[in-house]
């Protein structure tokens, strides 16, 4: 019985004691199985941590950048998962860095922890897998939801393995849009293109999750979202799977880099022209057939 039949034999739900005891063979569907399961299997620790913390923990990296010791558990176990199974892939995570080599597992083990902080449960955990320069897969779960966002390029898009699609909108006056706050950006800059995008008619929101602002693209709830400065391991799975809903996405890894971050912008193709001219940020070149060359995106 290979691992993918395995873990649908199992319930929806995989513990760390399940990941550990497969075996994953060395291959990009392997490491989708592994994803899948490791992610789950993180989410449940995170949602214990999320409804048994009373005090959660909670410390500080820097202005409005919360940490708490979920943030440092999820990642030491994922990271325990990818090093088990796939002992020549590297490892890049936002607590405890990492290296980056030509497979790398680019991971955030809490995205949205202000929220998680304040009991809100508006938070998920992120993974992508990027091999030789070019993001192949992207998860993003909110356990307290048990939503999980899935996607292998080239497959298309899931939400609990249902396939999803970005919004058809196309008048910005019907269009919300979610935008990312940075320390990184001046507030003159960040409500200058707050400002574009009023006059435009959108929507503006923020609900304090970069990662499950863009699955909410993915999916169709959200129109847009676009941040002036965001790390890789906050993006690159949500931009995959925009890309594979249908969405419009900029060129994250031209414009910017996997270890220092950059600008992200993806929305739904009837909006995304105009917030890329209120942002400033640029498109990835779409061809006439409506394929994404290679190297544009994620």
């Amino acid at each position: 019985m290979n691992t993918c039949a395995i873990l649908h034999a199992c319930s929806n739900r995989f513990d760390g004691d399940l990941v550990e005891s497969l075996h994953y063979a060395d291959t990009l569907q392997a490491r989708a199985d592994l994803c899948r399961a490791v992610i789950r299997s993180a989410g449940e620790l995170v949602l214990k941590g999320f409804h048994g913390e009373a005090e959660r923990s909670v410390s500080m990296k820097g202005p409005q950048d919360f940490l708490t010791v979920t943030d440092a558990a999820s990642e030491a176990h994922i990271r325990s998962m990818i090093e088990k199974h796939f002992p020549d892939d590297t490892f890049f995570g936002e607590e405890g860095g990492g290296n980056i080599g030509a497979k790398v597992w680019v991971v955030d083990p809490v995205d949205g922890t202000a929220n998680f902080a304040r009991g809100i449960p508006h938070f998920c955990i992120s993974i992508a897998y990027v091999e030789d320069g070019r993001t192949e897969i992207g998860a993003i779960y909110n356990p307290a939801l048990d939503e999980l966002y899935f996607a292998v390029r080239g497959e298309g898009a899931t939400l609990n393995g249902k396939p999803i699609s970005a919004s058809g909108t196309q008048c910005f006056d019907a269009a919300s849009i979610e935008m990312g706050w940075s320390t990184r950006v001046s507030n003159d800059t960040y409500l200058g293109v707050v400002k574009n995008l009023l006059d435009m008619g959108t929507n503006v929101r923020r609900a304090g999750s970069g990662a499950l602002a863009l699955a909410y693209v993915a999916d169709g709830r959200s129109d847009g979202y676009l941040e002036l400065h965001m790390n890789s391991w906050d993006c690159l799975a949500g931009l995959l799977l925009v890309s594979e809903a249908g969405g419009d996405v900029c060129p994250f890894l031209e414009i910017g880099s996997l270890r220092d971050g950059g600008a992200v912008l993806a929305a739904a193709r009837g909006v995304a022209a105009g917030v890329s001219k209120a942002s400033a940020i640029p498109l990835a070149v779409v061809e006439a057939s409506g394929a994404r060359p290679v190297s544009s995106v994620a």
